[in-house]
């Protein structure tokens, strides 16, 4: 008669077993619970500022999916500060930028912007003048600037109320993702120079970078990502002067529902085609970016 007792190998495979079942189980009830019950943003204008066609599904797509909700109220815009023109695709690439910010649950067309110029040009060795894109910001979104004389009397007003970009470390540290962090600082600090007292009528998010292990560990990084939230102290707990939350968290399902990795996926394969090159299909199948987005609001003075 054979024993029933189980070797340390057989147990050894009923472990990671019970932990390959696990640990997707337990993402999803996250993932659920973010969408449902974390603080998000509603009713606002937004825009999405990126720097190549194809970041706002590489980066951005859990933030994107989640601000597009229809009950959330939001109209998101995509503002993009270059066509992708290394290569010469340029036109081609505008086209997808379209596609894929459809995919991703923007209302039309048209929210889809692309300032195309030799002043940014797409290049992994350029940084941008974050001057100049803090000018950019201000003609699109505040053009009265340029028009008003400064004064404390009135309060500062911007045609957006909510600016959600990369942070300091660019996510990849790519020089025109760095750039656009500091121009839209700049613009931040533009809207309300020479105004005390008066609080930033946009409200800022960048996208954190993290390190390149948690970086590609897929959904799995949504464990380090809910222990930083939890230990990050009062500022990510702090509403911003108009009332938004401190941090977004945005956590996209595996799949099954239109906010997951699926249409993430989908905005890459389906709208980016050019791009699907070997390194970017394993960009979309181990980036914990694919799945997960935090932003923290940044705070800038006058």
């Amino acid at each position: 008669m054979l024993g029933t007792n189980l070797g340390p190998i057989e147990l050894s495979v009923s472990g990671l077993g019970a932990i390959a079942v696990a640990l997707p189980l337990l993402y999803t009830y996250t993932a659920s619970v973010s969408q449902t019950r974390f603080p998000t943003l509603r009713n606002k204008r937004i825009c999405l500022l990126i720097a190549h066609p194809d970041d706002e599904a590489m980066f951005f797509s859990p933030t994107v999916l989640a601000l597009t909700r229809p009950e959330t109220g939001n109209h998101v815009k995509i503002l993009c500060l270059s066509s992708g023109n290394a290569d010469g695709l340029g036109e081609t690439r505008k086209e997808e930028l379209v596609k894929s910010g459809m995919l991703l649950g923007l209302r039309n067309e048209n929210d889809v912007l692309v300032h195309d110029s030799p002043e940014f040009p797409d290049s992994i060795t350029t940084t941008w003048d974050s001057s100049k894109i803090s000018v950019l910001l201000c003609s699109a979104f505040a053009p009265h600037l340029a028009r008003q004389k400064t004064s404390n009397a009135t309060a500062p007003t911007a045609a957006i109320d909510v600016l959600i970009t990369f942070d300091e470390g660019g996510v990849s540290s790519h020089p025109n993702h760095i750039s656009l962090y500091h121009g839209a600082r700049g613009f931040l600090s533009a809207l309300v120079h020479g105004k005390p007292g008066w609080a930033s009528p946009v409200d800022l998010y960048t996208l954190s970078s993290v390190g390149i292990l948690r970086k590609y560990t897929t959904f799995l990084d949504v464990f380090p990502t809910m222990l930083a939230l939890a230990f990050g102290g009062s500022e990510a707990r702090k509403k911003s002067d108009k009332g938004n939350p401190g941090a977004l968290i945005n956590i996209s399902a595996l799949g099954g529902t239109r906010e997951s990795y699926g249409t993430a996926r989908r905005a890459m394969t389906q709208g980016h085609k050019s791009q699907m090159v070997w390194f970017r299909w394993g960009w979309i199948t181990m980036s914990r970016y694919m799945f997960i987005n935090d932003l923290r609001l940044e705070r800038v003075k006058s």
